[in-house]
């Protein structure tokens, strides 16, 4: 039912290629990549040292951290940069005053924001889980972890690096860069500075740099050759709609939208919809072209994001109703990856793992 006969011999040999660095270049990363989302975020808190750490131990090749910016400028992992559903901010009595209302990409959000504290004060809060329906079992682990900065982030990525023998890369991705370069706190230079003063340079660096907005990847192009992948997922980007260019992500991932995008990016990161989109039964459908059109442009691929709970899983796939329950996730990567994408966005690396290795090994 897997159709394992589709994976090419040239495929296969390819990942399992592999050619020993010099002193002076990085250690190239798998053609095939298992990305960590966030971390393992479905058995850990999202974005916390806790989670990059387990998902590394379980065998993810790359790690994800989602940039925002403090008050201070400095570079912090969170999805969002409102931070009241991600930590006990709203436990802090010495920060009640903070809540606040502020229009973020064209909508009003509530809470507290990064931006509004200092590093130090961050680093007094502690991450929680942020959909607890779905992952239960990840409330246990409230209130242990800080927030990371993002040095903090490479500075694991190298030690496990060293301490596994494998290259472990990361892919940072700037959230709503308009917005923090709106009030005086942008993203792209301090990004690529960091990432430059860590060693990472050049196009084989196991780094890919990431964002939902178009301009904010053109503007750090021209500060650096390291990977870029520009996001597409519903609606426009942001700096488009600011700018008022009507254009919209599907007119993205047209071949015209496409050949735009290879002007200045390595990769796309679609939903995975863009690419195996489902039926009115919630069934995977027909694979598009987007792949192979990708491909034709040398542009890598980086369907998000691949859950093993219920909600998020094709109805065939489901185990029981439960929002909690754990379906089967590796046979969905399993279709992505005959369907020829380059890496998977998983919250759970060692799902990813076993459904990446069944793919590469199965004869």
């Amino acid at each position: 039912m897997r159709h394992w006969l589709a994976l090419s011999a040239a495929l296969l040999g390819a990942a399992a290629c592999s050619t020993a660095p010099s002193a002076n270049e990085p250690a190239a990363l798998p053609a095939k990549l298992v990305l960590a989302h966030r971390g393992a975020s479905a058995v850990r808190p999202e974005h916390t040292i806790a989670a990059y750490t387990r998902a590394i131990e379980d065998g993810a090749d790359v790690i994800e951290p989602d940039l925002v910016s403090t008050k201070d400028g400095v570079l912090v992992v969170r999805h969002e940069n409102e931070i009241s559903g991600t930590t006990d901010v709203a436990d802090k009595p010495e920060f009640a005053a903070r809540r606040t209302t502020k229009k973020i990409d064209n909508a009003d959000v509530t809470g507290w924001f990064t931006e509004d504290f200092t590093l130090a004060e961050l680093q007094t809060l502690r991450a929680k889980e942020r959909i607890p329906e779905n992952r239960p079992a990840n409330m246990q682990f409230n209130g242990q972890f800080p927030i990371p900065t993002f040095q903090s982030v490479i500075d694991l990525a190298k030690r496990m690096s060293r301490e596994t023998g494998r290259p472990i890369g990361i892919y940072p991705e700037t959230k709503h860069p308009s917005y923090f370069k709106s009030i005086g706190l942008p993203l792209e230079k301090s990004l690529v500075d960091t990432l430059h003063a860590n060693g990472y340079r050049g196009k084989s660096a196991p780094v890919f740099i990431q964002s939902f907005e178009v301009a904010n990847l053109k503007e750090i192009r021209q500060l650096t050759d390291l990977p870029i992948v520009q996001l597409l997922g519903p609606g426009q980007p942001e700096d488009f709609r600011l700018a008022g260019d009507k254009r919209s992500y599907a007119d993205m991932i047209t071949p015209a939208g496409l050949r735009e995008i290879a002007t200045y990016a390595n990769g796309i990161g679609p939903t995975k919809n863009m690419v195996i989109p489902r039926t009115a039964q919630a069934l995977p459908g027909k694979p598009t072209a987007l792949v192979t059109n990708a491909h034709a442009l040398k542009l890598l691929v980086h369907p998000y994001t691949f859950r093993p709970e219920n909600p998020f899983l094709p109805a065939n796939l489901r185990n029981g109703d439960a929002k909690s329950g754990r379906g089967d996730a590796a046979a969905e990567i399993i279709l992505f990856l005959e369907a020829g994408v380059d890496g998977v966005f998983t919250d759970d690396s060692a799902v990813g793992r076993a459904a990446m290795d069944a793919f590469l090994h199965r004869k």
